[in-house]
């Protein structure tokens, strides 16, 4: 372990004074991927530097033990030594954190698609819940959010809703958040007071960048209609829609929230190339046999995560078994509590796997 933090210190040695080669500096491309590269190392390099010094005071403090000293001061070495060493121990438990496999898209911004499932008017108005929900923890956490295609219901809910969310570690704290999720309570639209179990799906995908996903023009067909729905005068009057069809592999995204058909497209291309990229990396996994057979999920659509029981108040995760009585704080954007629990989950695997190897 030491041994790996020694080439990453020096690593990030030699990118400081790259960053400072007039060459480097006049290289944007460079220029961007040395500074990508450093960031990334920063807080193992700090960690560890810290994890040195403390080592080092604590062995100059139980050195002073063999010293003669009166009882006060030999108390107050103890008290040192005491504090040292529970710092040492923290420490190392953060480099062992920070030595993981790090998720290469964890610091991207993602594109979330939320559908009503099961369950009809009322699915969709749960789908509503589901992205105020998101909206509002994206707001909280200083990400920014972006309304790429909605498709609504007649009680204002979302038969489908996709939207962006930007910001540095976007894709690390929602990477968690596919799959189904399913609500249980009294609908507005059930006269007979019964409880009904609806659900909706959500996707979370990374979004990329034009260089990691090419689309090629002759892979691609585009189409322009009309807008429906809420727009104002140009609905159904502009053909401002845009709907593109990746024929290699029946992908197909429609987006009209815009009044402009170039921003449309663009908003298209975006969502087109995130699906794309997840087909890739769920055909790598397959491939290569990385499928993860995990409580925190493999991210499978179909897979019931989370259940939202509104006469309990309760919110459970059921691939970890956590259950909150906090139902609408939870609803109001405050997921971290969750999403800490399976961050936690996630690195308990990646380091009982790292100590098989």
């Amino acid at each position: 372990m030491f041994d790996r933090l020694e080439a990453v210190e020096e690593r990030y040695e030699k990118l400081t004074e790259l960053l400072c080669d007039p060459d480097i500096m006049n290289d944007p491309s460079k220029l961007r991927d040395y500074s990508k590269e450093q960031s990334d190392m920063e807080e193992t390099v700090q960690t560890y530097r810290e994890y040195k010094s403390v080592t080092a005071q604590l062995k100059d403090a139980k050195a002073m033990l063999d010293e003669k000293l009166d009882d006060e001061m030999r108390e107050m070495v103890k008290m040192e030594i005491d504090e040292l060493t529970e710092r040492k121990e923290e420490l190392e438990q953060q480099i062992h954190v920070l030595l993981l496999p790090k998720d290469p898209n964890d610091d991207k911004n993602v594109i979330v698609e939320i559908r009503g499932a099961a369950g009809g008017d009322e699915a969709a108005l749960f789908a509503g819940d589901l992205y105020r929900m998101y909206t509002r923890f994206a707001e909280k956490a200083g990400f920014k959010t972006e309304i790429m295609e909605a498709s609504y219901n007649d009680l204002g809910g979302f038969k489908e809703v996709i939207f962006a969310v930007k910001g540095k570690g976007a894709y690390s704290k929602l990477k968690f958040e596919s799959g189904a999720h399913r609500v249980q309570r009294i609908p507005t639209t059930e006269s007979g007071g019964r409880i009904h179990t609806s659900t909706a799906t959500v996707a979370v995908l990374p979004e990329v960048e034009d260089l990691e996903v090419e689309i090629h023009d002759k892979d691609i067909r585009i189409d322009t209609f009309c807008s429906s729905g809420a727009g104002g005068q140009s609905v159904n009057t502009t053909k401002s829609a845009v709907r593109v069809l990746h024929v290699p592999t029946g992908i197909m995204v429609s987006c009209q929230d815009e009044k402009s058909q170039h921003s449309n497209k663009d908003k298209a291309l975006r969502v087109l190339r995130a699906r794309l990229y997840d087909l890739e990396q769920q055909k790598k996994a397959a491939e290569y046999g990385e499928i993860r057979k995990s409580k925190v999920g493999t991210g499978d659509r179909s897979e019931r995560i989370r259940t939202y029981n509104f006469p309990q108040s309760r919110v459970t995760d059921h691939r970890i078994g956590l259950t909150l009585h906090k139902l609408d704080y939870i609803l109001n954007g405050e997921l971290d509590e969750i999403i800490n629990a399976l961050v936690v989950e996630e690195q308990a695997e990646l380091m009982q796997n790292a100590e098989g190897l």
